[in-house]
């Protein structure tokens, strides 16, 4: 699923691809991909307007097409490609909005689980996206207010910080990752983890979702931003699908094992579960 990072990088694609132009007509192929309304008001209400901005919040997208807005969830495998109008469909692209410059903006989703709503400003939002918690880098997200996020929870740390509703556009690369860089066993309860440990946390977390956004984002299975390219952060992965490898830290063979149904990396040295934070003195 593409993660703050690859939804970021999308973003500012997007934003310099189609910001300031007007659709022209929209052709829904699948229509359950449309949440709300109905395909043909959905498109109804999106044909004459210009996509004025592009924002993220969390891992999805929203488009402000005034005096509506589109909301956009990647979900699993969704992609967003602008292409010129007389260029072949790729396989299970599902939506096209034509643009007034002659290109498309095509929404491919292999998986079929994306959707998207057109809403007016009274409209009720997902509650995927009412609910979501503060983002990574919201200044309002402090050390202090980090910890009493983390301290009422007693699930294990990795699916806490995967709650969305606990912090936004987490997932499941980027928290082992984060992990990782702050020594912490992905089984350990959240409740558990000190004042010290939570802000070297929120600071990991914040040093890899900048670097993975400066790189790209990841692309560890079909992931390409809007001009079709790939991310180049998986080449900067410490334990992430590096299962049996060895650490580039201790040498120790990175291990996998599953957390609520989630594939789970961590070096089992320098994570130690109990122990203390590897180079702590």
């Amino acid at each position: 699923m593409p993660e703050l990072p690859e939804v970021e990088t999308i973003r500012r694609g997007l934003t310099s691809l189609v910001v300031g132009k007007t659709v022209t007509y929209v052709t829904v192929r699948l229509p359950r991909i449309i949440r709300f309304p109905s395909v043909p008001e959905f498109e109804e209400r999106l044909v004459g307007r210009t996509i004025h901005a592009i924002h993220r919040r969390g891992k999805y997208l929203v488009f402000d097409m005034e005096p509506f807005t589109m909301i956009s969830h990647l979900r699993m495998e969704g992609q967003y490609r602008v292409a010129d109008r007389d260029e072949p469909l790729a396989s299970h692209t599902h939506v096209i909005f034509g643009m007034s410059d002659g290109t498309e903006l095509r929404y491919r989703d292999v998986r079929q689980f994306g959707t998207m709503d057109a809403l007016a400003d009274d409209e009720e939002r997902p509650s995927g996206l009412v609910n979501l918690g503060p983002e990574p880098f919201d200044p309002v997200l402090t050390p202090n207010v980090f910890y009493t996020r983390l301290h009422s929870r007693s699930a294990p740390i990795k699916s806490v910080l995967l709650d969305q509703v606990c912090i936004a556009g987490l997932g499941n690369i980027y928290v082992d990752e984060a992990l990782f860089l702050s020594g912490i066993h992905p089984l350990t309860k959240a409740s558990r983890i000190g004042q010290g440990r939570c802000e070297l946390l929120l600071g990991a977390i914040r040093n890899v979702l900048s670097r993975a956004i400066e790189a790209g984002g990841s692309s560890v299975r079909t992931y390409v931003n809007g001009y079709g390219r790939h991310g180049g952060f998986q080449m900067q992965l410490n334990v992430y699908a590096r299962q049996g490898q060895p650490c580039f830290v201790c040498g120790q063979a990175i291990e996998k094992i599953k957390l609520g149904g989630r594939g789970t990396h961590f070096c089992p040295h320098c994570q130690a579960r109990g122990g203390r934070r590897r180079n702590d003195n």
